[in-house]
């Protein structure tokens, strides 16, 4: 008897994992209505608005369709700039004002290119910032790690939308979230860099918040500066010097040394300069940790994230540095 009612929970296990699996698709996702009920897991409404909020440029950071903390913090500024009670809370008013920010399909299908399969890779990259140095390249770890980048989302969920799909073929269809933001705002006179909230926010000449990013800013080490700063270049593809005087845990070395460029050096795939000493904004190796860890000083983006910042600043871009970095937290490179 008791092996009968195990064998049957397995079993409605198992449908129920079967179910959900076969509700993330392209219909489910892009059909998705508001709901107000808790979802463990992946939910659709939540995925149709992480990619939605992308799209407007208040960004969720790694599009996962879970609701979180960049999530939360997302809704919440896309409620204050449209003049919404601002409680990061997914109501009925705020996705009604999302849906009706942009037209089409939020998954769509995407055929892989040679140049998103062929590499090169680095397949091992150590976690040594010493051993970094000895790499000719910090390139991507595989042509799926670049495709998910490519499209905003966690490898975990673009799998789990692609089931049994090759991401090394070329010509092979995947399904991907749609997010094209068009082109940068203009009239961009300052950056808003909230170390307390973890955002950084671009404003217009009118004040206007246009674009919002998820952050890891300083740590109570080797905090963030205060008052204003100005950019003074951007660096695509940077490399990564490091210097002694930096001291960071865990660099052993005493001498200065210089980690070559690509997505996975540590401060990404841009660098944009600040007119304060060894100060900037950039991108990163691990987008799934933004706004969950600090940094050593430096602001710290996804890649995608940085690069449209980057399209958004010129020389000579006041940033503003507001608040009081919150509790301490892990430590990363720039």
């Amino acid at each position: 008897m008791v092996r009968l009612v195990l064998l049957a929970l397995v079993l409605f296990a198992l449908a129920a994992g079967a179910t959900e699996a076969a509700k993330l698709d392209a219909a489910a996702v892009n059909n998705a209505q508001f709901t107000d009920a808790a979802t463990k897991g992946v939910d659709t409404s939540v995925l149709k608005a992480q990619v939605l909020l992308d799209r407007a440029r208040f960004s969720p950071g790694l599009i996962d369709g879970r609701q979180a903390e960049n999530f939360t913090k997302a809704v919440r500024a896309f409620q204050a700039a449209n003049a919404l009670p601002a409680d990061g809370k997914l109501n009925r008013e705020t996705w009604d004002k999302l849906v009706a920010t942009s037209t089409g399909a939020v998954l769509v299908n995407y055929e892989l290119t040679r140049k998103d399969v062929r590499g090169p890779f680095t397949k091992r990259i150590p976690a040594s910032m010493e051993r970094m140095a000895r790499l000719r390249r910090l390139g991507y770890r595989s042509s799926l790690e670049r495709i998910a980048e490519h499209f905003h989302i966690s490898e975990q969920l673009l799998r789990r939308l692609n089931p049994g799909i090759s991401f090394r073929k070329a010509g092979a269809k995947v399904l991907v979230p749609a997010i094209d933001r068009g082109d940068p705002p203009s009239a961009i006179v300052s950056v808003e860099v909230d170390k307390a909230a973890r955002q950084v926010r671009v404003l217009d000449n009118s004040g206007k918040v246009v674009s919002v990013y998820p952050a890891s800013i300083g740590s109570e080490e080797k905090p963030a500066p205060s008052g204003e700063a100005q950019v003074v270049r951007v660096v695509h593809n940077p490399t990564y010097h490091y210097d002694p005087r930096f001291a960071f845990k865990g660099v052993k070395t005493k001498r200065p040394f210089t980690i070559a460029a690509g997505p996975n050096n540590p401060v990404g795939s841009i660098w944009i300069d600040l007119s304060i000493e060894s100060y900037g904004i950039h991108g990163t190796p691990e987008p799934g940790k933004i706004g969950k860890t600090f940094s050593h000083g430096c602001i710290r983006l996804t890649n995608w994230d940085a690069e449209d910042l980057a399209l958004e600043v010129h020389k000579g871009t006041k940033v503003v540095f507001t608040g009081e970095t919150a509790e301490s937290a892990e430590g990363q490179p720039g």
